[in-house]
């Protein structure tokens, strides 16, 4: 089981608007002591979308989807969810009440009488409409909600608003009712070294002894070509489970010494 990440929308791939979901969401886990398994950015496109979630929903993943729940025309992320069940939309109860009483706060905010039966409440009572066999997520910030469904697999999908502001907690909402078995279980360690003047072709050798040595660890390496205040280096290390971590770091500073090059401790 892998987390993943599914952020929808054209505003993201034209540069309009800058994701923030990512980064955020690998905050999030991390301070859980989880991890973000994979990450795609899609378009407004139903038929895109709903190849996705057919796909995803094949899996044994914990997928949260980002954007297009609204009920304008360029929402579709409800549809697709539907389309790709092969289930009806169909308005939860919940969320109806929910909406409803979005629109009496807003009525109170603004003075006015209370018209439910209003074409613009009525249309946005479809912000409800979800996947047959769908939950609600809660949303604190105007009570809107978000919606869960099963996967075909062990997993689920939580679909929540495009508004960071609106999904972060709707994500801390669902990691901490749903997963909080998952916090924590996996311990993880990481130690790094920045080798100075080094090519990665040279050191790629020593990175494969490493990582076949010690099958619980992962060796990374992220070079920089340096600036007017850096050097160029390669920040090489090793992740993974903490006994192994520090047997190939000892592993891997040594051959980093019989190379002769210098490095540092990150």
């Amino acid at each position: 089981m892998a987390i993943g990440l599914i952020i929808i929308g054209d505003e993201i791939l034209s540069g309009k608007r800058t994701d923030k979901h990512l980064a955020r969401s690998i905050e999030q886990l991390a301070s859980r002591g989880l991890q973000l398994g994979w990450a795609e950015y899609i378009g407004d496109d139903p038929a895109r979308i709903t190849a996705t979630l057919r796909r995803t929903l094949d899996s044994d993943d914990i997928v949260f989807s980002f954007g297009g729940i609204g009920a304008t025309p360029d929402d579709h992320t409800r549809q697709c969810a539907a389309a790709a069940l092969g289930v009806p939309l169909q308005l939860h109860p919940e969320a109806r009440q929910k909406i409803e009483e979005r629109i009496r706060d807003m009525a109170g905010e603004a003075g006015r009488s209370l018209q439910m039966d209003a074409p613009e409440n009525q249309h946005r009572l479809k912000m409800g409409e979800f996947p047959a066999t769908a939950a609600i997520i809660p949303n604190p910030y105007n009570k809107i909600p978000g919606f869960s469904i099963q996967n075909r697999g062990l997993g689920a999908h939580y679909f929540v608003p495009g508004f960071p502001v609106m999904a972060a907690p709707m994500v801390e909402w669902v990691l901490d009712t749903v997963y909080p078995h998952l916090f924590h279980q996996v311990a993880r360690s990481e130690k790094a070294v920045f080798v100075y003047e080094s090519m990665e072709s040279t050191l790629t050798p020593l990175m494969e002894t490493v990582e076949a040595a010690f099958p619980l660890v992962r060796v990374f390496s992220l070079p920089s070509v340096g600036d007017a205040n850096t050097r160029r280096h390669i920040e090489l290390g090793v992740k993974g489970d903490p006994v192994q971590v520090e047997a190939a770091y000892a592993a891997l500073t040594a051959g980093l010494d019989k190379f002769g090059v210098e490095y540092r401790p990150v």
